[in-house]
């Protein structure tokens, strides 16, 4: 069993930057991806980025491309998200999570541990 537990986020005005964290505990393994989603209200949730631990490859989503940066410390067992550029669709819960495999897929089901979410809220 993995824990992971979130923190940062927070408000910001659009435009701004925002850091989430994860710190994953329990059952790791540094053969394993993690992975960033982020959910709105009303809205399935939607993948923002994900890291291999081992090799640090990074794959982003659409959304994140060009303004996320995704990076992690294995000594730490923790990714960092680092979002600049934020605007009003950035108003969301992002949820860490830790994969099934080794590989940064992009699909909620390809993870089996979920943290419990950190706020971020962009405005106008």
């Amino acid at each position: 069993q993995v824990q992971l537990v979130e923190s940062g986020g927070g408000w910001v005005q659009a435009g701004g930057s925002l850091t989430v964290s994860c710190a994953a505990s329990g059952r790791t393994s540094t053969s394993y991806a993690m992975g960033w989603f982020r959910q709105a209200p009303g809205k399935e949730r939607e993948f923002v980025a994900a890291i291999t631990w081992r090799g640090g490859a990074t794959y982003y989503g659409n959304s994140a491309t060009g303004r996320f940066t995704l990076i992690r410390d294995n000594a730490k067992s923790t990714v960092t998200l680092q979002m600049n550029n934020l605007d009003l669709e950035g108003t969301a819960v992002y949820y860490c999570a830790h994969s099934t495999g080794v590989v940064a897929a992009p699909r909620p089901d390809d993870y089996d541990s979920w943290g419990q979410g950190a706020q971020v809220t962009v405005s106008s």
